[in-house]
């Protein structure tokens, strides 16, 4: 029944290697998504439609030499082949990202499609990744790219919010307290960290906002290339909203599926009720 409540969906996060050929992504990247269909289903006992989502900067080399090149209109070739893929799998389908180009600017932007291929979200990543770590890593994205200022958040069939940030994004708590206001129960972080933050901050920031909001975070990683430009940490993972990695890839390429529960998210905030114990009296989030 099309009007059900749905207390369970079946996640699978695409842990994909990203080459310079923007031609051999794109094929790699549908064949992914088959195989994640495929095992999405298999894994499940239940008729689940399953959510694949592929990572950030999936098409392209993640850095700010390589945007403008890689860079596409959307709709164009690649969120084409999105919606087609998710069309024929009859899967949601969160697009990672990739370097978009709209009126003369550049944005990493991020697409979603439902089981009928719709666009049902596009996304450009609010806070731009600007760091200068002294003798580790710079790295400044608003050298190319344009920041988007909307939140991202699509439903699916049943009801369930779901809540879309992009990499950078997931260390901004106010974001994800926003996006789980509106009631979003599981938030999706594409992302691309590397080899100094990765291993510092990458699962620490992702448990951290599952407590923050006690709902489920999945983040999903390149795969490790230690001969790219920019080296990504990988192990894209899933919490739960008790902070527990209930999945977490290694560094190479993977599949990885699991079961997120939404019964869990309900029993979690009625044990320890912080979202009706907040003080909005003394403090208030300015919705967007």
């Amino acid at each position: 029944m099309a009007n059900r409540v749905i207390n369970k969906i079946r996640i699978a996060l695409i842990q994909l290697a990203v080459t310079s050929n923007k031609d051999n992504n794109l094929k790699h990247a549908m064949s992914m998504i088959s195989q994640a269909a495929m095992k999405s289903r298999a894994d499940s006992a239940d008729s689940i439609t399953p959510l694949v989502v592929l990572p950030e900067c999936f098409n392209s080399p993640y850095g700010t030499q390589y945007f403008s090149e890689y860079a596409e209109e959307i709709p164009g070739k690649t969120t084409q082949m999105l919606s087609q893929i998710a069309k024929e799998e009859k899967i949601y389908l969160i697009g990672g990202s990739i370097p978009e180009k709209r009126e003369g600017k550049l944005y990493n932007t991020a697409t979603v499609y439902n089981p009928q291929g719709e666009m049902l979200l596009k996304y450009s990543k609010c806070h731009l990744f600007d760091i200068d770590i002294p003798g580790k890593i710079r790295f400044q994205e608003s050298e190319v790219l344009s920041p988007g200022n909307q939140l991202g958040m699509f439903e699916m069939s049943g009801g369930l919010k779901i809540g879309l940030g992009i990499c950078y994004d997931i260390r901004f708590p106010e974001l994800s307290l926003l996006l789980a206001r509106k009631g979003c129960k599981l938030l999706v972080f594409p992302g691309a960290f590397n080899m100094t933050t990765g291993p510092a901050h990458w699962e620490l920031l992702q448990r951290g906002r599952a407590l923050d909001n006690q709902s489920y975070i999945a983040a999903c990683s390149p795969a490790r290339d230690t001969k790219a430009t920019y080296t990504a940490w990988g192990h894209s993972s899933v919490v739960d909203p008790w902070g527990d990695v209930i999945i977490k890839a290694e560094e190479t390429e993977a599949i990885i599926c699991t079961d997120i529960d939404l019964d869990r998210v309900d029993s979690v905030r009625q044990q320890i009720p912080v979202q009706t114990q907040k003080r909005n009296d003394i403090y208030q989030l300015k919705d967007c």
